[in-house]
């Protein structure tokens, strides 16, 4: 557990939001950060580890179409995973991971190509990342961009009192 984690955590229970995760690269890792954190029961729905084309399309609903035209790793394609976690969750918020952690590349793309989605109410982004390091390296960052990202959606929201 990082102070992130507990960040994004209290962050989410101010608001009285809930999130969901759907993750290829980071492979369940995401998830492990958000329920980490005690009292997550609060905040965290579930989560989808959507490592399989296949899985993505059959139960994130992502498009086949988006993946013909953009491929698993694009900002389309996280940003329908994130809806399709939401969607099936029921949650606030969705955080979705997808790209090339490594070694190979992965549709002409190369290690360290990561795309990071979040949907929620009236919102829908993207945010590309280029990182460097190892396979694990590229994964542990992309959960902390995809929390900071969160966290950085959850205080915008927030009103000033007064």
């Amino acid at each position: 557990m990082t102070d992130l984690d507990t960040r994004v955590h209290l962050l989410l229970r101010a608001g009285g939001h809930t999130v969901a995760t759907a993750e290829s690269l980071t492979g369940g890792r995401l998830a492990v950060h958000l329920t980490d954190v005690p009292g997550a029961s609060e905040t965290y729905r579930g989560g989808i580890v959507a490592y399989a084309t296949e899985v993505k399309s059959s139960v994130l609903q992502v498009p086949a179409e988006l993946i013909d035209e953009h491929g698993v790793v694009s900002a389309e394609c996280a940003q329908a995973m994130a809806t399709g976690a939401r969607a099936l969750t029921g949650a606030s918020y969705a955080v979705s991971t997808t790209g090339v952690a490594g070694p190979a590349e992965q549709e002409g793309k190369a290690p360290g190509t990561v795309f990071v989605g979040i949907s929620g109410p009236g919102l829908l982004r993207a945010l590309e990342l280029d990182l460097a390091g190892e396979r694990r390296d590229i994964q542990e960052q992309t959960c902390v961009h995809a929390l900071e990202a969160l966290a950085a959606i959850l205080v915008s929201e927030e009103t000033p009192l007064g």
